[in-house]
């Protein structure tokens, strides 16, 4: 019995620790221009390889949620 429960007990944890390393992750930043420092408004942001991504604000703020693991954002 004490085995079974022990076996119940990892395996709970494994499943949550596994929906834990899961989970989605915000990336948040701002463009600007190299010559003068000046926010760069309407500049796409993409995660490499997908077609995901968004456009920067008026202030060159941009957001991503729901992304997950390592990347490359292209401008």
């Amino acid at each position: 019995m004490k085995k079974f429960l022990l076996f119940c007990f990892i395996l709970t944890f494994s499943i949550g620790a596994a929906t834990v390393q899961a989970q989605d992750r915000t990336v948040t930043g701002k463009v600007t221009s190299v010559d003068d420092g000046e926010a760069l408004p309407g500049v796409n942001v993409v995660l490499k390889g997908t077609s995901t991504g968004t456009v920067t604000d008026i202030d060159g703020n941009n957001s991503k949620k729901d992304t997950q693991g390592d990347g490359t954002l292209v401008f």
